[in-house]
């Protein structure tokens, strides 16, 4: 929200940067997204945290799937973090201080220090909780990108 970005005096320009094309290659890194088996090893082994965005009436199966494929429910042993908990609504949907991000996190029971893994009903979603806890501790989130609808066709 430029509002927002401004009432917090960050910087701004009117001046437009030129774009030159670069060389980049980009090299994926396979330990930042999980695969069903992955998660599935998780179950037994609880190595990470498997932390859900959905909303609650979702994760705990109260609320139908939008897809009919889709059962309804979650995958053992993870918890549940609605996404929309870890963003100030009426400010532009930006993230609550860390401090707030904390107390979210920790009420919600995800233990800070251990590692945790994301996943939603689609992968995207997962990315705001992995992004915010980027902000609390500084590690690159970890993505179960096929997410419920993957996992709730079993």
């Amino acid at each position: 929200n430029f509002e927002k970005w401004k009432n917090e005096k960050y910087p701004i320009s009117k001046q437009i940067k030129k774009i030159t094309k670069s060389n980049y290659t980009a090299i994926e890194n396979f330990q930042l997204v999980l695969n069903k088996d992955q998660i599935n090893k998780n179950i037994i082994n609880k190595k990470f945290q498997l932390i859900d965005a959905r909303s609650e009436q979702r994760f705990l199966g109260l609320q139908l799937e939008l897809r009919k494929e889709l059962k309804s429910g979650n995958i053992k042993g993870s918890k549940n973090l609605p996404f929309l908990e870890l963003v100030n609504i009426k400010e532009g949907r930006t993230f609550k201080k860390k401090d707030e991000l904390i107390k979210i996190f920790k009420k919600r029971q995800i233990l800070i220090n251990q590692e945790m893994a994301f996943t939603c009903g689609s992968g995207v979603t997962a990315c705001i909780l992995g992004l915010a806890n980027s902000i609390i501790s500084g590690k690159k989130p970890v993505i179960y990108d096929g997410s419920w609808a993957e996992y709730g066709l079993e």
